[in-house]
């Protein structure tokens, strides 16, 4: 598919189709999610108001597309000073839904739920790190050297946390990260920042974690940062070592559960690992070309679990089967791809890393939520992009859109013939 664009209007169409294709597809799987046997009203008309909010979506992201990028960019203060300050409020005052009931992530007015601050919170953060990225002088060589995008990524990561939102704090590590990467920030570097947590992840095996300590030392004395950094490397590395059994420990009954259930789905088949069963269960069922829209088995007789929102994936696999999967996972993979195409080109740095930011937000939403139905990854309350049914991401998956399609728009070599 070729395509030409003006500087500054035209509209990256490859990137539109597939948001587009995205949302159609995401919308359907709703409409068939509230097909069910069982007297649920609410759920049979989610689909109205997935609409009415593709809809609002829609005109928003208009607006937005409308702004330039250097507007954009100047904004990036004001929303993620508000970001945080919601999340603040979200922390003494939120409530959860669905597989995060426990946590306090959705913003409750009057005892009803209006939306979660940490869907604006990704975009902040993206915006404001890609910012932070594009005025530092060449890239980061050391661990100090980060203390200022570090800063922009812990502050909402650190409330998140205290939301006990365990799925949401991971897309903005992957945010994190990713967007280190894209600035020049070397692997060796990258992987000693990550290593406190790879400590912390490790550390159920005193064997395990001690090669991995080994390692770390040998890259240690391989990469030579400063004294000063390399002790706080090490001294970090062994205290979260050390906490680990205090951590686990603290950890609520069910969030131990589901991770227990991650490494032996037998081990608990009634209770935590009743979702994720019958989540592969519905997959496997649907084979090659599933039991049809809106027939699912699984669903329709209520067994999966919030079946219309975090394990939306489950009934794309059970009633549309191999090939309804592979579509879905085609597309975006295909938006990732889109993504890439934009930051490449983009006409500034902080384009460029926004682009990176967002693409990265999504992926890790992509990678969480397929890989918990199939139990390839922990349970977390984290929805699919475009398909999970939720007001506020999909308003925010559209913004980030408008966001790429401008930022496509103002990049350089737009006018040449570009394939999908």
């Amino acid at each position: 598919m070729n395509y030409r664009q003006s500087k500054n209007t035209g509209i990256d169409y490859p990137l539109l189709v597939i948001a587009l294709l995205l949302s159609a597809f995401g919308l359907a799987m709703v409409y068939s999610s509230g097909q069910t046997d069982l007297p649920v009203s609410f759920v049979q008309t989610l689909w109205q108001r997935q609409l009415v909010w593709l809809g609002l979506s829609l005109v928003a992201a208009w607006v937005v597309f409308k702004a330039s990028v250097r507007m954009i960019e100047w904004g990036a203060w004001p929303v993620y000073a508000l970001a945080v300050v919601l999340l603040l409020v979200t922390l003494f005052f939120g409530s959860g839904a669905g597989t995060a009931e426990s946590t306090r992530g959705w913003l409750t007015i009057a005892g009803k739920r209006v939306g979660q601050p940490s869907e604006l919170a990704k975009i902040a953060v993206v915006l404001m790190l890609a910012k932070v990225l594009a005025n530092m002088r060449g890239s980061p060589k050391s661990l100090l050297s980060l203390w200022q995008p570090l800063l922009v990524v812990a502050v909402p990561f650190m409330i998140i946390v205290g939301q006990k939102d365990l799925g949401t704090s991971l897309v903005f590590i992957g945010i994190c990260f990713a967007m280190l990467f894209w600035a020049g920030v070397s692997w060796p570097l990258l992987l000693m920042l990550a290593s406190p947590g790879i400590s912390l992840i490790l550390a159920f095996s005193t064997g395990i974690w001690g090669a991995w300590f080994l390692i770390l030392l040998a890259l240690v004395f391989w990469y030579r940062p400063t004294l000063v950094e390399g002790v706080l490397l090490v001294v970090a590395n062994v205290a979260v070592g050390v906490i680990a059994p205090i951590v686990w420990d603290m950890q609520p009954e069910y969030r131990q559960k589901r991770l227990l259930v991650f490494l032996d789905s037998s081990a608990d088949t009634r209770e935590a690992a009743y979702q994720v069963t019958q989540s592969q269960f519905a997959i496997g069922s649907g084979g090659i070309t599933g039991k049809g829209f809106g027939l699912g088995t699984q669903k329709r007789l209520g067994f999966v679990p919030e079946h219309y929102t975090d394990f939306i994936f489950a009934v794309v696999g059970e009633e549309l089967g191999f090939i309804g999967v592979s579509v879905a996972l085609a597309l975006f993979l295909a938006l990732f791809f889109r993504c890439t195409r934009v930051a490449q080109r983009g006409s500034e740095p902080f384009g460029s890393f926004v682009a990176i930011g967002l693409a990265a937000g999504w992926f890790v939403h992509v990678v969480i939520n397929v890989g918990m139905t199939i139990n390839l990854m922990p349970i977390t309350g984290i929805p699919l992009p475009f398909f999970s049914n939720g007001g506020s991401f999909l308003l925010m998956s559209w913004l980030s859109v408008a966001i790429l399609l401008r930022i496509s728009a103002e990049g350089r070599g737009q006018a040449d013939g570009l394939g999908l």
